[in-house]
């Protein structure tokens, strides 16, 4: 699977997080203004050393930013995960992804994906309880349609309070619970751990499925496979950057990641390749 991210979209990232001008990070680079622009519009860069120079203007990983321009993509996990199913959806052709975690005959839902529709068959085919909705952050594509969730499943819905505003529908007040730091949620035998790691937006959450031999982390658009999300708002950046190294990245090295585009990678492949690592 291709990355949710290519080099255009980690340059403009890492350059609107710092809130800088493209004119700013191309004179740091050493390049010409149209240079660097033309990399942001997706032109191929002249070579490596233009991407390690760019790179280094705008404090990431110079290797790791050219392994991602060459086509790096991390090594495929297993199709299919024990205790997970992927849940697929689409908001005007842009893929996104939501998680239904289950063991024993419970399961909890870890973002919407745009698709309430494929959850609810997925919870009624496997004869599936649902406990709880936990959304990693209030975006449209990861919390539309827990209202038709809802009426079939009344459960509680856990989402970070800075982020309320963003829901197109809130549910009841009774039903919002806060996904506090190190809290944690039953799901048969499982254990799912809130983690907060705000950036992408004010309130966003990482979800920890602790398993001695294959834990797991549902975190959303914190980070993708060689990159992040996109800081909401822009002034969010340098807390995004110490949500995912102090926080995602500190995660033991075999952590699957889920995050809610692109391809599931693990702590150990980010921590090698990932532009926005230390």
């Amino acid at each position: 699977m291709p990355l949710e991210d290519e080099l255009s979209d980690i340059i403009k990232k890492a350059r609107t997080g710092q809130q800088r001008s493209v004119a700013d990070v191309a004179r740091a680079a050493g390049l010409p203004e149209a240079d660097l622009a033309g990399l942001e519009r997706g032109q191929s860069a002249r070579n490596r050393e233009q991407v390690q120079a760019v790179a280094r203007a705008l404090g990431l990983r110079a290797e790791q930013l050219a392994q991602v321009a060459e086509g790096w993509t991390p090594e495929a996990l297993p199709a299919s995960t024990p205790h997970v199913e992927t849940i697929l959806g689409s908001i005007g052709g842009y893929e996104v992804k939501g998680y239904i975690v289950h063991d024993r005959g419970e399961a909890v839902i870890v973002d919407t994906a745009y698709n309430a529709g494929a959850m609810l068959e997925m919870l009624a085919a496997r004869k599936l309880r649902l406990r709880a909705i936990c959304l990693t952050h209030g975006h449209s594509d990861h919390a539309d349609g827990i209202d038709a969730i809802l009426k079939v499943h009344p459960v509680p819905v856990y989402l970070g309070p800075d982020d309320l505003d963003l829901l197109s529908w809130r549910p009841s007040q009774e039903s919002l619970h806060v996904p506090k730091e190190d809290g944690t949620l039953q799901v048969g035998g499982l254990t799912l751990r809130f983690m907060p790691t705000p950036g992408h937006t004010p309130g966003g959450v990482c979800y920890r499925l602790e398993q001695a031999r294959e834990p797991m982390c549902f975190v959303g658009d914190t980070l993708f496979a060689g990159s992040i999300g996109r800081s909401n708002p822009a002034g969010l950046y340098q807390t995004h950057l110490a949500s995912v190294r102090r926080h995602v990245l500190a995660l033991s090295p075999d952590t699957r990641l889920f995050p809610g585009h692109g391809p599931a990678t693990t702590v150990r492949e980010e921590l090698l390749h990932n532009p926005f690592a230390t």
